[in-house]
């Protein structure tokens, strides 16, 4: 495999040396040796001697000046990124697919995970045969192709590679259209599979392509790495799907000490394996973490009552799922796991993106369990059972693009998410997306917020294992979130001081307490966005009775409006004009902050507590998309949202 360095110049990066000596080391895997970097980790138990790519003899031997003067090492180079104690909100995409991908490349997609990092840093690129760029560069950002199939897309794709030639991949590259392009995949892919074969398809040529395709996802997370402006994690997915059902998991690694290769449903679709998996990785010295998806699709496996040998929950499996599970994807393109109308219809806000022709395919049914707030709820009465929570999740967000373009989460600038298959305003208004969900009913996704002291790989992935995280609908709003007993301050500098030094943030516990808890929010608009609505804080808990309860409280909110006697606050207005999918920020407020006390608090009873924070109400994307091509509004879907924000939460145990 070519493995292309770019230049400083060409790059911009501080840290163009060191990144040389990265390519070389994961160049190293071809001979069997694992591809690591920057990793402070164990390597204790690997079997093969790791390689140290900061040092100046690999940049002496691949430049050939013995007397060029010695870099400085990446270690370094990140220690001088300046800290925040105070921690700074950064935004990025923790779910986005690349041609390495054979759903995406079979729906047209070429952009690499090079190309992918590029995009997220601003760069234009070219995507359904358009110029292209995100609204606002990311800060940080994960690519996360399928494990399954990732070496037959690096047959597919690199000249010279083994099976290039396969007389089926030259079909496929042959092949115009989205429709032929589907049927080779039903063909070759799809019905092998149904047929019981399972595995790889005849077109696999072996260990060594999968090998190499994830050595080139690596090494774009190596190349695309800049401390104190882009932070970049290596991953995959592990696409389960039993039945059908949503079992996917993004798989995270802290540095780029990672194995040789990733973990497939081809290996296994049992997430206990999985685990077991990780497991093994992590006595080998690395640290990792997994993300499942959009649970809404799960058909009630995500959070069901038995382990998958159908024995009732343990406390040794909570332990072991709280362990190696404690973020969870809250919203993508095909919808948000939050909550469904039709299970909360007392939540006003419970309406919004629920992505109900997700029941239209493979026989899936919503269940209440599908959805977070019954899923968290649940794993509170599991505390109570059994000592141990398996579902203490903290939230995050992700597009699941299969364009390469990760963070292409605005409303006004969305071509669709799945290349071809909703690529043209046509497809996204009338057809379905690869079988999962109506182009119309699916939306542009959404972003993963972490609070970090500085944008560092470590740092970024020590805020996702922390839980200090929040996820948006695709808008960055900055949500704020404390915990404590007796926390007062009234600014919001203060409330951050005050809320590290006596209390706890989003993610984190209390932990027995004597008093009635005190929960500070506060919240600033995008800059670029819209005006703030309301910050809600949603409590749920179990009662004496063992009974799920819960509770939403509207903390703060814009306007001179009054609750009514039953704590509903009238809507504060719409300034949208969907005729020309515009609207004003002449309501709302830029900043919202206030706090509340839980004065029906009972120290016996496990509870949760997150906030939800709403923008006023803005032009949907199928909106922007009517205007812009001149058709009509589409019907059945609402020509107007209002975006938010969803904090991790902040658990309360006895």
């Amino acid at each position: 495999m070519d493995l292309v360095f770019r230049s400083w110049a060409t790059r911009n990066h501080r840290c163009a040396v060191i990144l040389l000596g990265m390519v070389l080391a994961l160049a190293a895997c071809d001979s069997g040796r694992n591809p690591t970097a920057d990793a402070p980790e164990s390597t204790a138990g690997q079997g093969d001697t790791p390689v140290q790519v900061d040092t100046a003899a690999h940049v002496d031997t691949a430049i050939g000046t013995e007397s060029a003067p010695q870099p400085k090492s990446l270690s370094a180079i990140e220690a001088e990124v300046p800290e925040n104690p105070l921690k700074v909100a950064y935004f990025g995409e923790l779910h986005v697919h690349t041609s390495y991908s054979l759903d995406a490349y079979i729906a047209g997609t070429r952009l690499t995970p090079d190309m992918a990092y590029r995009f997220a840093r601003g760069e234009t690129m070219t995507v359904n045969g358009e110029p292209h760029t995100i609204g606002k560069p990311l800060d940080f950002a994960a690519v996360t192709d399928h494990a399954e199939y990732m070496g037959e897309m690096y047959s597919t794709q690199v000249v010279g590679a083994k099976g290039h030639d396969n007389p089926q991949l030259q079909e496929l590259r042959s092949l115009a259209g989205l429709e032929q392009q589907e049927a080779w995949f039903l063909k070759y892919v799809v019905a092998p599979a149904r047929s019981g074969k399972g595995g790889h398809p005849s077109f696999y040529a072996g260990e060594a392509t999968a090998r190499s395709a994830w050595e080139l996802a690596v090494t774009a997370a190596a190349e695309n790495y800049e401390p104190g402006v882009f932070s970049t994690l290596a991953g995959f997915e592990w696409s389960a799907a039993p039945g059908g059902a949503n079992m996917h998991r993004n798989i995270l690694f802290r540095g780029l000490n990672v194995p040789e290769l990733p973990f497939s449903s081809i290996d296994s679709s049992d997430e206990e394996k999985l685990w077991d998996w990780m497991e093994q990785q992590e006595i080998a010295g690395r640290r990792l973490t997994a993300i499942p998806h959009n649970s809404n699709a799960s058909k009630g496996l995500m959070f069901e009552s038995v382990d998958n040998s159908g024995n009732p929950i343990t406390i040794a499996y909570a332990e072991r799922r709280s362990h190696f599970e404690r973020l969870i994807e809250v919203m993508q393109v095909k919808g948000n796991s939050e909550v469904h109308r039709s299970f909360w219809p007392a939540d006003e806000f419970a309406d919004f993106e629920n992505g109900d022709s997700i029941q239209d395919y493979s026989e899936r049914t919503f269940q209440k369990q599908d959805f977070l707030r019954a899923a968290l709820t649940l794993g509170l009465g599991y505390d109570l059972q059994l000592g141990q929570n398996p579902y203490k999740l903290g939230f995050v967000g992700g597009s699941d693009s299969h364009n390469g373009t990760p963070g292409d989460v605005l409303e006004g600038n969305y071509i669709g998410s799945h290349g071809g298959a909703d690529g043209t305003v046509e497809r996204r208004r009338e057809s379905d997306i690869a079988g999962w969900i109506m182009g119309r009913d699916a939306n542009p996704g959404s972003l993963t917020g972490v609070w970090a002291s500085k944008n560092t790989r470590a740092e970024i992935w020590d805020a996702l294992r922390a839980r200090e995280t929040f996820a948006t609908s695709g808008t960055r709003i900055t949500p704020r979130f404390f915990g404590g007993v007796g926390l007062t301050a009234q600014d919001p500098v203060a409330m951050v001081e005050q809320g590290y030094a006596e209390g706890v943030p989003m993610g984190g516990e209390l932990v027995a307490l004597r008093e009635a808890p005190t929960f500070t929010v506060h919240a600033l608009k995008d800059p670029d966005g819209a005006n703030l609505d309301r910050i809600q804080l949603i409590k749920t808990w179990i009662d004496v009775a063992s009974n799920p309860q819960e509770k939403i409280i509207d903390v703060v909110w814009s306007g001179e409006r009054e609750a009514d006697r039953t704590g509903k606050l009238p809507p504060l207005g719409n300034t949208v004009n969907p005729g020309t999918a515009t609207y004003t920020n002449t309501i709302g407020s830029v900043e919202l902050m206030g706090s509340w006390t839980d004065d029906d608090f009972d120290p016996r009873l496990p509870a949760l507590y997150y906030v939800r924070v709403l923008e006023i109400p803005t032009p949907r994307w199928t909106t922007y998309d009517a205007v812009r091509n001149g058709l009509p509004l589409l019907g059945g879907v609402p020509a107007t949202i209002q975006e938010r924000a969803w904090t991790s939460p902040i658990w309360y145990t006895p």
